[in-house]
């Protein structure tokens, strides 16, 4: 199970945002796993990854980050995520990592056909699917559209609501770029699943929209 299966777009927009991760099982194989997600980090950034980061250290996105040092410092069953924009990257993030077979599981988020095509180019056949059934209960209490899908890029929804409808506002002022906005979004999120790449394309249309 992965939060980020709750990200909400249109089809166009899912199609440039792609998230992959590593995890560990206690009792199976978290003991011993810190060098093999330190692989995993070390395949990932050859492909230059829009985000990067683990749960505990943060993102590359916080200027107090080196990832040498975040890649390091990983320990047994830290877990780690990286973030891709096109779907021929992450084939290829795909295909090294299976090569590298690191004995650990791969989870990738994205649309379910896309997904499971690279995974039939890399040879492999996905042993499993989880789908969102999207948000219940008082939905009238819920943000608008356009503010949701920039809060569920970090799925911990650990950007606020009020910071994002802030950051609009900076934008739409010319106060901010859309993709200086992105990154200031983007370093709320600790485990680096936001996607600024998506974030900008968003900000840019809500720019000229409102």
């Amino acid at each position: 199970m992965t939060n980020t299966l709750h990200r909400q777009g249109k089809i166009e927009s899912l199609k440039n945002d792609y998230v992959i991760f590593a995890h560990t099982a206690r009792g199976i194989n978290k003991e011993g796993s810190a060098p093999k997600l330190r692989e995993f980090m070390r395949i990932c950034l050859k492909y230059h990854p829009v985000n990067i980061g683990d749960v505990k250290q943060g993102n590359i996105l916080q200027e107090d980050i080196d990832i040498e040092k975040l890649i390091q410092n990983q320990d047994d069953g830290a877990g780690a995520t990286a973030v891709f924009t096109d779907l021929d990257t992450l084939q290829k993030v795909i295909e090294e990592l299976v090569r590298a077979d690191l004995g650990i599981s791969i989870n990738v988020s994205g649309l379910l056909d896309e997904v499971q095509q690279c995974c039939r180019k890399a040879g492999l056949e996905r042993h499993s699917a989880e789908h969102s059934l999207g948000f219940w209960g008082a939905t009238d209490r819920l943000p608008a559209r356009h503010v949701l899908e920039l809060n569920t890029l970090c799925g911990h929804g650990m950007v606020s609501f009020t910071l994002i409808q802030k950051l609009i506002g900076e934008v739409k002022l010319r106060r901010l770029t859309p993709k200086e906005a992105a990154r200031i979004m983007g370093k709320c999120c600790e485990c680096g699943a936001f996607n600024t790449a998506r974030a900008e394309q968003l900000l840019e249309k809500l720019k000229s929209c409102y």
